[in-house]
């Protein structure tokens, strides 16, 4: 059964390792990941400022997959900040080797769970948001773990600054109706939607992911969902 509390928290269920890295992977897991990781959120507040001196803007990307999209954004953005939370070690593995390939100097990583890490971070301190074609959890007794929940719009809602966006794709049907129903419950956000196009064509400065290219081919056609931080909520 889902929960209707608002202050409840979906918890981290899965795999956090599906095949051995490949060794340059490994490498960098080891010497780069060090280098780049985002301060312990357990350990108290995050301070971004001191975290991405100098950037304009910091984004963030809750579960970042093999890290194709943030990559593409960093590279294309380098006066913003970046930060990637993923807690499965093979999509860790693949975004630093994109980082390392592309000498990416303005991306953070948070290994582990996006949950404490939001909860870490300062109010209005995000430009955007992005959870692109997250676990669908397509069982209804697993509902509750999926990410996006009142929970998720909540902390979306004190992260995002006014007139920042937050972004969620899914190929899967359901999902899509999962997010529009609690985007309703969250009047901080509006869907940006006018017409169907504008939820059915990626736009033009959001990167494709390996993901979103196997659900394509198999004839899934993904919905690209963008809501706007309302000012003054």
């Amino acid at each position: 059964m889902v929960s209707d509390d608002p202050s409840y928290i979906p918890q981290l269920y899965g795999r956090r390792q599906s095949k051995p890295l490949k060794p340059r992977q490994a490498r960098l897991m080891e010497s780069l990941l060090p280098r780049i990781s985002v301060p312990d959120p357990d350990k108290g507040p995050i301070d971004l400022k001191a975290l991405f001196p100098g950037k304009e803007e910091v984004e963030l990307e809750v579960g970042f997959g093999g890290g194709e999209h943030l990559a593409a954004q960093a590279l294309a953005r380098p006066q913003a900040g970046f930060i990637g939370a993923e807690p499965f070690v093979n999509g860790v593995g693949k975004l630093l080797v994109h980082i390392d390939a592309d000498g990416l100097d303005n991306v953070r990583v948070h290994f582990g769970d996006a949950r404490p890490l939001m909860e870490a971070l300062p109010e209005a301190s995000l430009s955007s948001i992005y959870a692109l074609f997250p676990d669908p959890w397509p069982k209804a007794r697993h509902f509750k773990r999926r990410i996006v929940s009142p929970w998720f719009f909540a902390e979306a809602a004190r992260l995002v600054r006014p007139g920042g966006r937050l972004r969620v794709a899914s190929d899967v049907d359901d999902y899509v109706r999962w997010t529009l129903m609690h985007a309703q419950d969250a009047p901080a956000f509006l869907w940006t939607a006018e017409r169907a196009a504008d939820w059915k064509t990626r736009p033009a400065d959001w990167p494709e992911t390996r993901y979103e290219r196997k659900a394509v081919a198999a004839g899934r056609r993904p919905a690209y969902l963008e809501f706007r931080r309302i000012e003054g909520i």
